[in-house]
């Protein structure tokens, strides 16, 4: 953003309350507005004045319409309207990102190698949608990078992205993160070209300086782009950066367009392959696509890659559309079963085909060799059988003896008698007194008993380094204190506790967020309120 020209005046723009400036640009305002329905905060941005005319109103017009095709995905800035103010200028209301974007965050502090990691597949996921949908970005930087209030990067500012087959040039570019066709005399640009910025803006959260960027030398666009067409690539003076990633971003930034990364999500997955060998949680890759589904190319990460379909909105929607980020959805696959029936008379060999079918087992299969009931050789006719020397005459059977039978009947008879004397009991003996029942009303149960409101009313302001919050405690109760800490996109500092509903901390360039919780009863917190500040 330009600092040194004075933002035009916002404009009159119905069901929105002017709130402040948040920034300018050479093309363009942005200002915070209050939309009135649904209530939210929201970034308006407005096209100039003096830049109605030589195409950049089209050129605003495109934008509107890239980011409406592509706003759904969870690392792009979501679209919720666009039109013409009262005064003729055209603006675009987006969803507000109220935290720094990642050039300040890095400037301020390198970023850590876990957290560099998961914004690079984050947002080149966010890349390869716009591609797969015919969309250059063509200035993928830091800065275009915001952060949601969910934490999630968010990219941004297609203003001068154009079609994967359109003729390119360099008006626009961002130099510390171009490739070095973009300063030839005939600029190209294409997939790998935003696959080099992609590979440039990692190593800037790495680094915390652009990669042709010399700390204390001379840094003008002349010395970047001889830098960028002539020198290799720095290595990242950090212990803790894995040579494996080093050679993904060389990779990623080789000087001929050939030798890098064929995609985004090529590159999204080398990173990945990092993340796996740090034993780092993997981050997955989320991929809108127009295809049907089955035409979708196979994809053997599949439990890395999630793919959706893109959903597009109007970008003249009026009244304001609503938020049309979509979430991560899955939807359970179903896979069919064959109608035919297979009747198993003995154990067959499996086949892939029937795998899923319905299987009806019958008796065990008894083996050829076996004599079976019907196949038995016929018994010899019962009769007297004489005998002989071999076989001689069995021996005439005792007499059965019937003492067992006469104990059974006698021990069978006791039982019988035990059981119609104990009935005969239950039936007239006494009548059992009935015990007493509790009939009292119960205690009504609190479910909010155990709630404990956050802190109400955080604010912060900056002053001479420093910055100040304060806040309220809605519901204050004896004894209750307050725990606060610092936190930036993925870390959290240190918590300390205060009994005085304000702190003062230092604030650096990049700003300063902290969160506050009510601690009750000694063990007992609240959900914590959040607030951040910039100089």
């Amino acid at each position: 953003m330009n600092s040194k020209r004075q933002p035009a005046p916002p404009p009159q723009l119905p069901g929105f309350t002017f709130v402040e400036v948040l920034g300018s640009g050479g093309f363009a305002d942005v200002y915070l507005y209050q939309q009135q329905m649904p209530r939210r905060r929201v970034a308006v941005k407005v096209l100039l004045p003096d830049r109605m005319a030589g195409g950049s109103a089209e050129q605003f017009a495109a934008e509107a319409n890239v980011m409406a095709l592509l706003s759904t995905h969870p690392a792009i800035v979501t679209i919720y309207q666009a039109g013409v103010s009262g005064d003729g200028r055209p603006y675009l209301v987006m969803e507000y990102c109220p935290r720094p974007n990642l050039q300040v965050r890095s400037r301020a502090s390198a970023f850590s190698v876990a957290e560099a990691l998961r914004v690079g597949v984050q947002v080149a996921a966010a890349v390869e949608t716009a591609h797969r949908a015919g969309i250059l970005h063509r200035d993928i930087k830091p800065a275009n990078i915001l952060v949601t209030e969910y934490n999630r990067p968010a990219l941004t500012d297609f203003g001068i992205a154009t079609e994967t087959g359109a003729e390119a040039d360099s008006s626009g570019m961002s130099i510390p993160w171009s490739p070095p066709e973009s300063f030839a005399d005939v600029p190209e640009s294409g997939v790998r070209s935003d696959v080099w910025a992609l590979g440039a803006t990692v190593y800037t959260l790495l680094a915390g300086r652009s990669p042709f960027e010399v700390p204390g030398g001379r840094n003008g666009g002349a010395e970047l782009i001889e830098r960028i067409e002539t020198q290799p690539l720095q290595r990242i003076d950090r212990a803790d950066v894995p040579e494996s990633l080093q050679v993904v971003l060389d990779r990623a930034m080789s000087k001929r367009p050939g030798d890098r990364y064929d995609s985004a999500v090529a590159f999204a997955r080398a990173l990945q392959k990092v993340q796996i060998e740090l034993a780092h949680s993997v981050t997955p890759i989320d991929i809108l696509d127009d295809a049907p589904p089955e035409e979708l190319e196979d994809d053997e990460d599949d439990e890395l890659t999630r793919v959706r379909g893109i959903v597009s909105i109007e970008p003249q929607t009026n009244p304001a559309a609503g938020n049309t980020r979509q979430r991560p959805q899955f939807e359970p696959v179903v896979e069919s079963v064959p109608d035919h029936t297979v009747v198993r008379h003995a154990t067959p060999v499996a086949t892939p085909d029937q795998d899923d079918a319905t299987v009806l087992r019958g008796p065990a299969t008894i083996p050829p060799s076996a004599p079976t009931a019907q196949h038995a050789p016929a018994a010899p006719a019962q009769g007297p059988v004489a005998p002989t020397a071999e076989a001689p005459a069995p021996a005439p059977a005792a007499p059965r003896s019937r003492r067992g039978l006469w104990i059974g009947l006698a021990v069978g008879g006791g039982i019988l008698l035990i059981v119609i004397v104990v009935a005969l009991f239950s039936v007239f003996g006494p009548t059992p007194e009935p015990q007493p029942t509790d009939t009292g009303t119960p205690e009504p149960q609190d479910p909010l008993g155990g709630f404990i409101a956050p802190p109400g009313e955080l604010t912060g302001t900056v002053s001479s380094g420093q910055a100040t919050f304060t806040w309220t405690n809605p519901d204050p109760q004896d004894g209750d204190v307050y725990v606060w800490y610092p936190y930036t996109l993925d870390t959290q500092g240190d918590s300390q506790t205060t009994e005085e509903a304000t702190v003062t901390v230092p604030v650096d360039a990049g700003g300063v967020c902290i969160a506050v919780q009510v601690v009750r009863d000694g063990g007992r917190y609240s959900d914590p309120a959040k607030e951040c500040v910039t100089p």
